[in-house]
């Protein structure tokens, strides 16, 4: 085999040129599509008032408001923290079934939409009911409200409560209690139920901020 060193190929000048011109025509047409994408969406919220509503909207969905203040009323409660719940439940998609049989916005399985009726006296509730949207945020409602009294205001207790359930809620109090310590967020041993209480709490305090007028705030 010859050791004797090969030329070395240099590739022609006017290519190289060509594939630069090419790179740089690229990137000017890229710049000139975010520009006008820039200047188009600056243009439609300029002339459009309610470009903002609708982004917001997109983020932050809120329906069935009128529903949401009446029940906010009724059971005294923060209109935000209902809308706060349905955010976290179902982004207000109505018609959600969950793998548990959770129904609707505010997604009460069956059982408790049940032990519900029975204690608020809705004698003719059938599951079925939990598809409207009226039924289902009252009832959602009423359980946020006794669980904010079973657990005398304590938000997060109430909030881990209506994702984990009582029981479960009721023994982290009392290991936490045993030690000595306070159940803070973090300390929920679930970590599905320490980011569903953090998704709703600042959900909370978001909607008490964009839909103030809206919620009656």
């Amino acid at each position: 085999m010859s050791t004797r060193a090969q030329p070395v190929t240099r590739r022609p000048a006017y290519r190289r040129s060509s594939a630069a011109r090419k790179r740089s025509i690229r990137r000017r047409r890229i710049g000139a599509v975010l520009g006008a994408a820039i200047v188009a969406s600056l243009a439609i919220a300029l002339v459009w008032p309610g470009f903002h509503h609708a982004v917001r909207e997109i983020a932050l969905p809120l329906r069935h408001e009128d529903i949401i203040r009446q029940q906010a009323r009724d059971k005294g409660l923060d209109p935000a923290l209902i809308a706060a719940v349905i955010y976290a439940e179902s982004r207000f998609r109505d018609g959600q079934t969950s793998q548990a049989g959770a129904e609707g916005l505010m997604q009460i399985t069956p059982a408790t939409a049940r032990m519900i009726a029975r204690k608020s006296g809705g004698v003719s509730f059938t599951v079925r009911d939990l598809g409207t949207p009226q039924v289902n945020i009252a009832y959602g409602s009423w359980y946020l409200r006794y669980l904010m009294g079973r657990y005398a205001g304590n938000e997060t207790f109430a909030l881990a409560a209506y994702n984990a359930g009582e029981g479960n809620v009721d023994r982290w109090i009392a290991r936490a209690r045993q030690r000595n310590e306070d159940l803070t967020i973090e300390a929920i041993p679930f970590s599905e139920t320490r980011t569903y209480v953090q998704r709703v709490l600042t959900a909370e305090r978001q909607y008490r901020h964009s839909y103030a007028r809206e919620l009656g705030i």
